[in-house]
Order: C-alpha cells, then structure tokens, then sequence
C-alpha cells in the first residue's frame, strides 16, 4: 500500500481508511455499465491502494427470490430482502470484482440475484461477493485480503447456537473462504434484549473457535453498543453508521462516539458525502425537486435530511462555500475532499465509505483527502456554519 494512504487497525487487520462503496451497484437508478468497466475500474483503485470496497445493505417492502441455475453465480450472487435500511457489505479486497458474465449489463442485476439456502428470516446484504479463490491469487499479496460481510435480522428469530453457526457457515461457503474476516451484526428489533445478546454471545464464540477473525455491529444505537461493549469487552471492533457534516448524531454528549472511543471501537462511516450532495457540483445550485426525476435515491434520502432535519437549502449553500473556501486554501481540495477530512479527523472513525458513482470517487480525487487536517481557521469557519442549523444530533 501507498505509504501515503492513512491506515488503522480493524482487529487484525491493518485497513485503508477510505473504502469504496457499492451499493450504486445494486440498482440501475444510480446508472449502469458493463460488469468489464467495473472490474477494470476497481482494478485501477487496488493498483493504487484503494483495497477496501463496501456494499450497502437493501431492503424491499416484499420478498424478492429468484433461483440462478449456474452454481458459480450461484456463489457470487446473494439475495436481498425488504427496504433501504443502511450500509451492510464492506470488504477490503484486492482484485474485487463483479463474478457474472461479463457481457450482462448492470441494470440487469436485480433480476439476477437469488438467496440460495437463506431462511426467510435472514437477508445477507451483499450482492456480488467476493471470493478469495477467484480474485486474492491474482494480486502480489493474497494474505492482504480482507472480507466483510453482514449478519442482519430483522424479524423475530429462535436465536441457537445452530441458527447462528449455519448463517456464518452460509457466508463462509458464498465467500469461499474458510473464515469470515469480518462479520458485522446488525439487529432490527431492541425490545428483544436477551435475543440479540446471545446472538453476540454465540457469534463471539465462534469468533474464538476461528470461524470469524472480526466482530462487527452495523447501526446500533448508542446504548446497546454500549450494552454489547460491557458484556463482551472487546469482542466488537467496529460499528458502521451514518456521520457527515450534516448528520453529527455519533458526536452528541455522550453519545456513539464516546461509548466507542471508551471501548475501542472504530466507527465506519457512510453518508458523508449526502450522497454527492456534499460537493462543488451544488454550489450555488437552486434546491432541487426531490420529485422531478433528476435525483437518484440517495439524493432524495439526503435532500430530506438537510432540508427537514438540519436546516435550509440557503444554510447548506453557505456550508458549501465554506468548504470550497477551505479547499482553496489548501492547494484546490474539492468541497467532497474537504468534508471527508472533517469525518476522516474523528480519532473515533477509522474508515468513510465513498460512493462509486459519486464523480469525486477516484484515485486522483481521493489521494488530496490524506496527509492533512481540518484544523485552525477552517474547523473555526465550519463551526461558524454549524451553530446557525438545527444540528441533527
């Protein structure tokens, strides 16, 4: 890896600190390109150390399966149920790629996903996996490889030493791998406490049994990380959530960031970019109709949070040349770059995930993000802006 690129500790892993994310992938509404272009495009990220790609997890309102004849898609191909709920697929992985022909377009993908085996209770989040088989020899250090999968449930389950151990062996079979690296955890329904501790509890045990290298949650609250933290000290190493300029709830007073930081664990950040909203392209733009078509679903979900929830479209555009004024001092950083750094500077945050689709999302974009900090003067003239909005904390 590039000297330069910034790094942390994800349990054993030693990580880059911006990942790529997928989930643009899971839907046409983003665009769509040849499964070549793709690959060759994430080639071009490993080559210059961009090794960790992330998938967000999707939820429909119905059950949607279909079964892929072809054992090999079969393996690469995972099904999703019910609707947009947050990110749940990251992996850190050279030579990450699509495993489907490569003459299929995207935008044919949602009609090409099945759930093998799963129980109607589980969704396995990711879409495309990664197997180290297929794509780790094909790069110089294989043993760098890192993947991470979800381990979602969302309706009520008989929680078993046997339920939990098979979902993992799941993973473990649709990532051709004899461990998973590292499994996030993500459960719906809090009202059932004793349900998802023991879920924890068995999913620690096969930690130390060897089955999984690292414990993750995914969008947990603040008071059951903590809870999970307490009962199982260090068993868990990171929680990945939502945090940007816009969104700051991991900082409120004693909040996800201080339950993480006491129990070391790292938060691994999506939506920082509000879906490219956070970037040059919007400056001095007018607000935009969530519903006249131009905006992709991601937009739609930020446009409503900054507009309801933080504050107007004329106290996001002064943000926005605040940020841009802060780029230009430091060289020509872009807006995207500039909001980046300001998650990126949160000791509690080892990792933000980029969009692919986002324009910012490449080499020579990503690389002015290292080697400085939001410090001084342009930490003074966010907090000059922040103040004026109703701070969703």
């Amino acid at each position: 890896m590039d000297p330069s690129h910034e790094t942390f500790q994800l349990g054993p892993f030693t990580a880059p600190r911006l990942w790529t994310g997928l989930w643009q992938l899971s839907s046409n509404a983003w665009g769509t390109a040849s499964v070549s272009k793709v690959r060759q495009a994430m080639g071009r990220h490993v080559q210059r150390g961009y090794t960790a790609f992330g998938e967000n997890m999707v939820r429909f309102s119905f059950t949607y399966r279909r079964q892929v004849r072809s054992s090999r898609m079969k393996n690469s191909i995972i099904g999703v149920l019910h609707r947009v709920c947050g990110p749940c697929f990251i992996r850190h992985a050279k030579g990450c790629t699509h495993h489907l022909p490569p003459s299929r377009p995207l935008r044919q993908r949602r009609n090409n996903i099945c759930t093998g085996k799963a129980s109607p209770w589980m969704s396995d989040s990711s879409s495309i996996v990664v197997s180290r088989v297929n794509f780790a020899p094909r790069w110089n250090a294989p043993e760098t490889v890192i993947g991470a999968t979800k381990y979602c449930v969302f309706k009520p389950i008989v929680v078993s030493r046997e339920t939990v151990e098979a979902a993992v062996h799941q993973r473990m079979e649709r990532m051709r791998t004899k461990r998973v690296d590292l499994l996030q955890f993500h459960w719906q329904d809090y009202e059932l406490k004793s349900d998802y501790m023991q879920a924890v509890d068995i999913l620690n045990q096969l930690k130390s049994e060897g089955l999984i290298a690292a414990l993750g949650l995914c969008n947990f609250d603040t008071l059951r990380t903590d809870e999970i933290c307490t009962q199982f000290p260090g068993a868990i190493v990171s929680n990945q959530v939502q945090f940007s300029l816009i969104d700051t709830r991991p900082l409120s007073l004693n909040g996800l960031a201080d339950v993480c930081t006491k129990h070391g664990v790292k938060l691994l950040t999506y939506g920082t970019l509000c879906g490219g909203f956070l970037s040059d392209k919007w400056i001095d733009e007018p607000e935009p109709d969530p519903y006249s078509g131009s905006l992709n679903p991601s937009q739609r979900k930020y446009l409503d949070m900054i507009i309801k929830a933080w504050g107007t479209w004329a106290l996001f555009q002064d943000l926005l040349r605040v940020l841009r004024d802060i780029g230009g001092r430091h060289g020509g950083l872009s807006v995207s770059n500039v909001a980046t750094r300001w998650v990126l500077d949160h000791q509690v945050v080892g990792a933000v995930i980029i969009g692919k689709s986002h324009p910012f999302y490449n080499e020579h974009h990503l690389q002015p993000t290292y080697q400085w900090q939001v410090r001084g003067w342009a930490a003074r003239s966010i907090r000059t802006t922040m103040p004026k909005s109703s701070v969703f904390l």
